[in-house]
């Protein structure tokens, strides 16, 4: 079966597996496990923070910066197809009381001009706002990346008002990589950031919430023990997630380099509605328009014929590419979608 639903579905290699067996643990919760501080300073270190805190999910690294900066009553700016809105069960609301504000962006992407807009007024009469979240590559925007310039304008909008910015940097390594970037560059503008260990790096689970005021990290463990997240002898996911940067990273490139050979020829089928130079990363995201079978129909086929996509609602689907997604599986799979789809692709 070739799964392409999501980077999330990987599994650990055996050397993977054998750097968990043989992690040096200890309590977490007391400081004393040298697996999980050894993670901890090598990701801060990567990034440029002074710190790096591990939690087990990237929803709870993002749930706990938008605690640490906020109070309950005010408003965290987001796109409105960010993973905070769509994916975290509305955790900003039962958790920390705080309402989002959406703002629409382009493929994910919101602009300086947006985020200045969206801003409230200081006055009686008028809701908040406490925090300014971006997300970097962004999921639903087909793993789209937000351009350093954008960034450093939007953070400048933000000082401007005193504001803080959260980063969700689920992907960020797959922006780091496809522009050839340091990690550091995107991090140095925001106040705090999450970076997800359990996507295309394959580890089983894992994120890292940075930032550079240490009392913020005090502030950040508390509530990471109040939200549950506060792990024991967990150096043994930790070393996964060591493995993982130190054997991982450089093969994001051939995930993209798959997921652009897959849009193109996608493209190429007449029912798909894409544009694949739009694809920078490693996520798909298409339209199938005039296709005989419904949607669901179309997903139920192409599972048959060894291809797991996940449709998005409508007429769009979603195919990402990862670390146990080879070339000659890329290959085959287009056939698939080629063959499920009905129409031979049209030649140049």
């Amino acid at each position: 079966m070739i799964d392409l639903r999501s980077d999330t579905v990987t599994k650990p290699s055996e050397a993977m597996r054998a750097a968990m067996a043989h992690a040096e643990v200890g309590d977490d919760v007391y400081g004393e496990d040298p697996t999980v501080n050894r993670l901890q300073d090598m990701v801060a270190a990567m990034f440029g923070k002074r710190a790096a805190l591990f939690v087990p999910s990237g929803t709870m690294g993002n749930q706990l910066a938008i605690r640490l900066h906020t109070q309950p009553g005010q408003e965290v700016i987001v796109e409105s197809t960010a993973h905070i809105v769509r994916y975290e069960q509305g955790a900003a609301g039962a958790l920390a009381g705080v309402q989002l504000h959406w703002v629409t962006g382009t493929r994910g992407l919101i602009s300086p001009e947006q985020v200045e807009a969206a801003i409230r007024p200081k006055e009686l009469h008028t809701v908040q706002t406490g925090l300014i979240c971006l997300e970097n590559t962004h999921n639903s925007g087909g793993g789209s990346i937000y351009p350093l310039a954008t960034i450093e304008r939007i953070r400048a909008v933000a000082a401007t008002h005193g504001m803080p910015m959260h980063l969700d940097g689920a992907r960020l390594f797959n922006a780091a990589v496809a522009t050839t970037l340091p990690p550091a560059s995107y991090a140095q503008h925001f106040d705090t950031l999450s970076v997800c260990l359990s996507k295309g790096l394959g580890a089983p689970a894992g994120s890292l919430l940075m930032m550079n005021d240490l009392a913020l990290l005090d502030k950040a463990k508390r509530l990471r023990r109040m939200y549950g997240g506060a792990m024991r002898q967990s150096g043994v996911l930790a070393a996964a997630g060591i493995y993982a940067l130190e054997h991982n990273l450089g093969r994001l490139k051939d995930d993209h380099d798959h997921a652009k050979r897959l849009a193109q020829r996608l493209q190429m089928i007449p029912t798909v509605r894409i544009n694949a130079q739009d694809v920078e990363t490693n996520i798909v995201i298409f339209d199938v328009i005039g296709h005989r079978l419904a949607p669901p129909a179309i997903v139920a086929a192409l599972k048959q014929k060894g291809v797991l996509i996940n449709a998005l609602g409508g007429a769009s689907f979603r195919a990402v590419t990862h670390m146990d997604v080879s070339s000659a599986m890329i290959d085959e799979a287009c056939e698939i979608f080629t063959h499920v789809l009905g129409i031979e692709p049209l030649t140049h």
